[in-house]
């Protein structure tokens, strides 16, 4: 059964559509499933550089530490990502972090052999290059927007990037985000402060735009993201 769940998701994979049924076979022999609790540590900065992730479930930041214990939130990894893919700049060391936000499984495979498979592989090796030039490209979007783009509207365009690529639509209009953040590390991402996240939140909540519980500030009903402004 365990080989079996393995199989069928690398088979579901873009990453590995290039690999025929035998080869995906051989990785999911290679490969194992972890559970994570929230806050669990997948791999710390300094860490050895020893396995590749694919979340199965749940959801993972990853990020550098700063001065006074504060850190610079990276990305936000979901379901069917991969996560510790940064494997070919030489270094043996992770220089990075990757936390649990949620209770989390993940699917891992031994560095050496994901880059044995690379390496025979120039279809795969390409599909990585795609993930990490898109990583990029997440990163310089959000430099921009920090130069370009005041508070609010950093905060807005999370909400509606979430709303599109992890919201799950109730009703005619109505979408449910579940980031599993807290304000703070919403605040991390879109390089504002708490407070101000906090506020951006209450005023769109006090307009109707969205709703979120105080018991459950993590999930965010979403009215119309037309009107997410």
């Amino acid at each position: 059964m365990n080989h079996s769940a393995k199989y069928l998701l690398l088979r579901d994979l873009e990453l590995f559509n290039s690999l025929d049924r035998a080869q995906i076979e051989q990785v999911a022999f290679q490969a194992s499933f972890q559970k994570f609790q929230k806050n669990d540590y997948l791999y710390k900065e300094g860490d050895d550089i020893s396995f590749v992730y694919i979340l199965r479930n749940g959801s993972v930041k990853s990020g550098v530490g700063t001065s006074e214990d504060k850190s610079l939130i990276k990305e936000i990894v979901y379901q069917n990502e991969l996560l510790g893919e940064n494997i070919l700049t030489g270094s043996q060391k992770r220089k990075e972090f990757a936390q649990a936000l949620t209770d989390t499984e993940t699917l891992k495979m031994p560095v050496c052999f994901f880059k044995d498979m690379l390496e025979k592989n120039p279809q795969l090796c390409q599909e990585l290059t795609i993930i990490l030039i898109k990583k990029i490209s997440n990163l310089e979007s959000r430099m921009s927007n920090f130069v370009l783009k005041k508070a609010h509207s950093r905060i807005v365009d999370f909400l509606r990037k979430l709303a599109q690529t992890k919201g799950i639509k109730i009703g005619l209009d109505e979408i449910l985000i579940n980031h599993g953040l807290s304000h703070k590390e919403i605040a991390n991402i879109t390089d504002t402060s708490r407070q101000t996240v906090a506020r951006v939140l209450g005023e769109l909540k006090r307009n109707n735009i969205i709703h979120f519980s105080a018991r459950k500030p993590h999930k965010i009903l979403i009215r119309n993201v037309m009107n997410l402004s």
